[in-house]
């Protein structure tokens, strides 16, 4: 009756039929295959930032107008709708901004739709504003920058951007390239007030004469007996040229009068103060992005081969290159992932080998990729891609995963050493073990589901350690209690094969002998005396816990929510004064450079003095060895003017006043990758380096040099408000001063900035009376 029982249930089924435990383990592993060759590869999963913003542009306005004339009007018609949660506005020279951040269970284009009806509402905006941007925020997923540079001339650099731009979208795998660091193309005309008078005009005159004399218009139709022709006049000018031949007055005697008779034509750039150089020399940047389901890996590479089939047709003096390459990341922890994964499979199966048998080591061993096969084929349904997160939750997983198939495994042998038969032992051993390691598996699985509801940004992208991790487990589960007893149900008893011993056999009955005389002679002796002692043992484990506490609450341990993660970029942001001239802020990014260029010189010296002392290389030189050239620690340097891509690019938040403008600059590094540099180099060293040789700079509004890849904001954040601006710009000083007097403590910088000059004009009595307004 008992043998009868031990055949029913799912456990003696699966152990009983080989070819379905096998069926259900190729459908494991063909699905994971599918998956991953069809699943989306990017560098961080595709999320929305639940945030609207809304930027109405006041062209001549400063920051106080700005945010009297918009921020508050926003403010007050979008405080009140539903899934609001807060809202931010930043007043700035020419544009207010408004920034929304919405509740985590709302519907985000609900809510844009609200937003857009009630800033459509307001009808007090001044007269001079131009219509709002209203959008929802979005990551948008950048792959890598191809980067055009030389002596040459910006409209060159531009020209080819854009002629390759056009040439990489038409490819199939790339959609979106965006052209930066070269100013919009503008046609300006300038009227001299000498002209206007000789030839009676006023200005509002050539205006109306350019804008009626460039446009296109359609005329209508006309039907005829041949059929129906389309009218349309065409007259719409795109160069400088054809705007010079507009005719602006006509004579009773039939001469006419030229706009470039009167003006100055110019076919050039808008006048801005931003400018991009590449190692020094002028440059253009093309930002290639990842949309719906391209593979970031496919782009890279295709961007890399259009390099390389191109490089030699570049005109003469340009040159091009790559900048932030999302793949080495991607790959690197893609590597870190398949040699843990192999190192753990060894390993597993050597100690499996060693003290089990070879082939309950070979199959317990197969519980990973099997395991690690089923997340990757659930991971499309769970809607998660293969990402840094993802990764980072299979290597997390690694460790974990293989556990539950020791556990069944071990029990099966310990059956089959007892002489029973290989099935039986197996239906046993797995059923025995069935309670405990769903169990096991299951607390596991709870510990990591909190992550699954923790909200905001920072939750959208924890949640995918537990969808990854939670997939893994379940098929680790699946894989020990039905295809591993199907696998061990097969062969002799062990019992019977121990006089037929070959050299593994020979080194296993070596380390189980071994083994039980560690567990008899030490092992065991302690487990009783522990045991025997049991308030000693129980007041030991107390104090290990009062102290690992201790330890905590002392901080030694420390605690980050958001640790840094070494980049391998250095960059340094500069803001000064509002106002500043574009020429007093190229001489400061000029003491930057040089700083910079210091301290390379200064490495690369300490790096060949240590090459040349290191026993590796008197050994390769005793044998005739040619020693590779080290590389340089900067790659390239990469020189803003009137902006800061990379700052604004990780700082978040709504922009600020000191974001772009000729005040503004950033200087950035890309250094050797970290395990090429050596010598204790790393980029917090260098950035910290960098400083020191840069000093203090007088006239600066901020200064700032970063080294980490991610972080969440400023370490240490004071927010002051008062009544009277006054008193609270006294306090922020004041504090400044404080903490600066703490070791440790760096890169200080406040968000108020002063502003540019300004002459304000108002009437007077008299000017009324002449009939001025």
């Amino acid at each position: 009756m008992e043998s009868l029982n031990e055949k029913k249930g799912l456990l003696a089924w699966f152990a009983h039929n080989h070819v379905a435990a096998n069926l259900l383990m190729l459908l494991i592993i063909v699905g994971g295959i599918i998956s991953l060759k069809t699943n989306i590869v990017e560098m961080f999963p595709q999320m929305s930032v639940d945030i609207i913003t809304i930027q109405v542009p006041y062209l001549g306005a400063t920051p106080a107008e700005a945010e009297e004339g918009v921020c508050l009007r926003v403010e007050e018609a979008v405080a009140g709708l539903d899934g609001v949660k807060r809202l931010r506005s930043v007043g700035m020279e020419g544009m207010g901004f408004v920034m929304i951040e919405i509740e985590d269970f709302a519907d985000n284009s609900k809510v844009l739709d609200d937003v857009k009806a009630a800033v459509d509402r307001i009808i007090t905006f001044p007269a001079e504003t131009e219509e709002p941007i209203i959008k929802e925020e979005t990551i948008r997923n950048h792959v890598i920058t191809m980067v055009l540079y030389g002596d040459v001339s910006e409209r060159m650099l531009k020209e080819l951007a854009e002629q390759m731009r056009d040439e990489l979208t038409a490819m199939p795998n790339i959609s979106q390239v965006d052209v930066t660091g070269a100013r919009q193309y503008e046609i300006s005309i300038e009227v001299s007030e000498e002209n206007l008078r000789r030839y009676g005009f006023s200005f509002e005159d050539v205006s109306k004469a350019v804008g009626k004399a460039s446009l296109d218009l359609p005329g209508g139709s006309v039907k005829t007996a041949g059929g129906e022709i389309l009218i349309r006049t065409k007259g719409q000018r795109y160069r400088g040229g054809e705007f010079e031949k507009i005719v602006v007055l006509t004579r009773p005697d039939g001469t006419t009068v030229h706009l470039s008779d009167i003006a100055t034509v110019i076919d050039g750039f808008e006048d801005s103060d931003k400018a991009s150089y590449f190692d020094g020399k002028r440059s253009v940047q093309l930002q290639v992005y990842r949309v719906g389901t391209q593979n970031l890996l496919d782009l890279v590479a295709t961007v890399k081969q259009y390099i390389e089939d191109n490089r030699d047709s570049l005109p003469k003096g340009v040159s091009v290159g790559t900048w932030f390459d999302r793949s080495k990341m991607l790959e690197a922890r893609l590597g870190l992932l398949k040699r843990n994964a192999l190192f753990g499979l060894v390993l597993v199966f050597i100690v499996l080998a060693l003290f089990l048998d070879l082939r309950l080591a070979f199959w317990t061993t197969m519980g990973i990729p099997i395991s690690f096969m089923g997340a990757f084929w659930m991971m499309p349904y769970m809607d998660t891609s293969i990402n840094m997160m993802s990764l980072f939750a299979f290597i997390l997983a690694l460790g974990i995963v293989v556990d539950d198939a020791i556990v069944v495994g071990e029990n099966i042998f310990e059956y089959r050493q007892h002489g029973m038969k290989p099935v039986e032992a197996a239906i046993k051993g797995a059923r025995e073990m069935c309670a405990p390691v769903t169990m096991a598996v299951l607390t596991t699985i709870f510990a990591f589901m909190p992550l699954l509801y923790i909200y905001g940004i920072f939750g959208k992208f924890i949640r995918v350690i537990p969808m990854v991790v939670i997939p893994v487990l379940a098929f680790s589960l699946i894989e020990a209690l039905l295809i591993l007893p199907a696998h061990l149900s097969g062969g002799r008893p062990v019992a019977s094969r121990r006089e037929h011993l070959g050299l593994v056999g020979r080194i296993q009955r070596w380390v189980r002998v071994y083994l039980e005389a560690f567990v008899e002679k030490i092992f065991a002796p302690f487990v009783q005396l522990a045991v025997r002692w049991r308030y000693v043992t129980v007041a030991c484990a107390f104090l290990v816990l009062c102290v690992a506490i201790g330890y905590v609450s002392a901080g030694f341990i420390k605690f980050s929510l958001l640790p840094k993660v070494e980049s391998d970029n250095v960059w340094a942001s500069l803001s000064m004064p509002m106002g500043t001239s574009v020429e007093q802020t190229r001489e400061v990014v000029g003491q930057i450079e040089a700083a910079a260029m210091r301290i390379e010189e200064r490495i690369e010296a300490e790096r060949l003095e240590s090459s040349n002392h290191s026993i590796w290389k008197k050994l390769k030189s005793k044998v005739g060895l040619v020693n590779k050239p080290l590389r340089s620690m900067f790659v390239h340097m990469s020189t803003d003017i009137g902006q800061q891509p990379f700052t604004r690019g990780g700082a978040g938040g709504p922009p600020t006043s000191s974001d772009s403008g000729a005040h503004a600059a950033e200087v950035n590094i890309q250094l050797l990758e970290g395990q090429y540099r050596g010598g204790g180099y790393s980029s917090e060293k260098i950035a910290g380096m960098w400083r020191e040789e840069v000093g203090q700079v007088p006239g600066v509004s901020s200064l700032t040099f970063t080294s980490s890849m991610f972080h969440g904001g400023t370490a240490i954040y004071v927010e002051m408000s008062h009544r009277d601006f006054d008193v609270l710009l006294t306090a922020v000083e004041e504090t400044k001063l404080v903490l600066a007097e703490y070791s440790g403590v760096f890169d200080i910088s406040d968000t108020f900035e002063a502003g540019k000059l300004e002459l304000k004009l108002s009437l007077t009595d008299s000017g009324r009376m002449l009939g001025l307004t």
